[in-house]
């Protein structure tokens, strides 16, 4: 803690220096863990008006802070620590060991937290689907994330969970846990996803070749996300929906080259449209403009597109694993990923729907979207890293 006097007399108090890792929020293109690492850096440095004057921020980067990441103020500054390979492990932890001033806290908006620190620690835990699905990581990764996780579940103080669904799953398979998991669930930008036209629908909808009309499916390409049994479902919906196509917008992830074998393998002709990743500024036109979201995973810790898609207006099917039955709540379609037929069924319940009924669905979908919101996740954030 940093020495500091408060107010006209002369009273010695201290300032609690609060570390946090923020390599995950200095990427461009964010997916995940990604924005929830961004989103909570800009709520925490929002609320600063509510820490300013006992607390202090230190941010941890590998390299230089990007442009979008909030600026240095006397209470939130960056600490760049260039490094490569095991970075928290060589780079990271030695620092937190020899610096002269320490953080009294350290929080890592991830799994990986550092194994060893003079400090107590606090994580956030995405999911644990990798411990049902191994098969859908490569070895390395795998082993890496459930090793890494089990030991920062172990050292840490706290453990921030994003949806009950985690929490459930962190208790079940690690039961020392249970005094110290609390639950900050996400929220979405309600400045860009809303009912409103985007400004930029026509940019876009060029820019990434979409069609007059199309489902939409936003988010990396893995074995996770069962985009090949969203094929095989689209094979049978596109037949009912001629005038619809698929449009799979992500980047690649890994394991990704069965995902265009299947393609190859079906019969959808030219229904279905790869965008590749897109842009942050572009997901707000990509979303608004679609008829429908779907997102069939096999498992998700919560699931930031959903939440996005129903605040802008757009019915949502889902499937019925993980953190998403708890973000769609009774708004969204929800379908057995294992089950192409389902997932079909559930598309073409939506695309079938009269004009009435699509604006009931859109209705509950405002609703359910109230519940969340970035601001309740870093007010959430800042009570558990004050207190832990």
């Amino acid at each position: 803690m940093a020495k500091g006097y408060r107010g006209d007399i002369e009273s010695i108090y201290f300032i609690m220096l609060i570390g946090v890792d923020g390599n995950e929020a200095n990427v461009k293109e964010r997916v995940g863990v990604n924005t929830y690492a961004y989103e909570v850096l800009w709520g925490l440095y929002k609320l600063c008006h509510k820490w300013e004057d006992e607390h202090k921020f230190v941010i941890y980067l590998r390299e230089a802070p990007k442009k979008f990441l909030p600026k240095e103020t006397l209470s939130w500054k960056y600490k760049v620590l260039p490094g490569k390979s095991m970075w928290i492990i060589r780079t990271l932890m030695p620092h937190l060991y020899l610096a002269s001033e320490k953080p009294a806290l350290f929080f890592t908006p991830s799994h990986y937290t550092p194994p060893l620190a003079p400090m107590p620690r606090v994580c956030s835990i995405m999911d644990l689907g990798y411990l049902k699905f191994s098969g859908q990581f490569r070895k390395y990764d795998y082993w890496q994330l459930k090793l890494w996780t089990a030991w920062s579940l172990l050292v840490s103080k706290c453990i921030i969970s994003i949806s009950n669904t985690t929490k459930r799953d962190i208790l079940e398979h690690y039961p020392f846990t249970k005094d110290k998991v609390l639950v900050t669930k996400l929220g979405y930008d309600a400045k860009r996803f809303n009912t409103k036209k985007p400004i930029n629908a026509g940019v876009v909808r060029k820019k990434h070749g979409l069609p007059e009309k199309y489902v939409l499916f936003l988010s990396t390409l893995k074995p996770s996300k069962n985009i090949e049994g969203l094929l095989v479902a689209w094979q049978k919906v596109s037949v009912k929906f001629p005038g619809y196509k698929l449009v799979i917008a992500g980047k690649k992830g890994w394991m990704y080259e069965q995902i265009f074998e299947k393609t190859g393998e079906l019969v959808v002709g030219d229904s279905v449209i790869f965008t590749g990743f897109v842009d942050e500024q572009d997901k707000e036109a990509l979303v608004k403009e679609s008829a429908l979201f779907v997102l069939p995973s096999f498992w998700e810790g919560f699931g930031l597109d959903v939440l996005s898609s129903l605040a802008s207006g757009v019915p949502v099917v889902v499937s019925n694993r993980g953190g998403l039955p708890e973000v769609a709540g009774k708004a969204g379609i929800i379908v057995d990923p294992e089950n192409p037929d389902d997932i079909a069924g559930g598309i073409s319940s939506i695309l079938s729907m009269s004009r009435l009924e699509y604006s009931k669905i859109i209705k509950k979908g405002l609703e359910q979207a109230k519940k969340f919101s970035w601001e309740k996740t870093a007010m959430g954030t800042l009570r558990i890293l004050i207190n832990p």
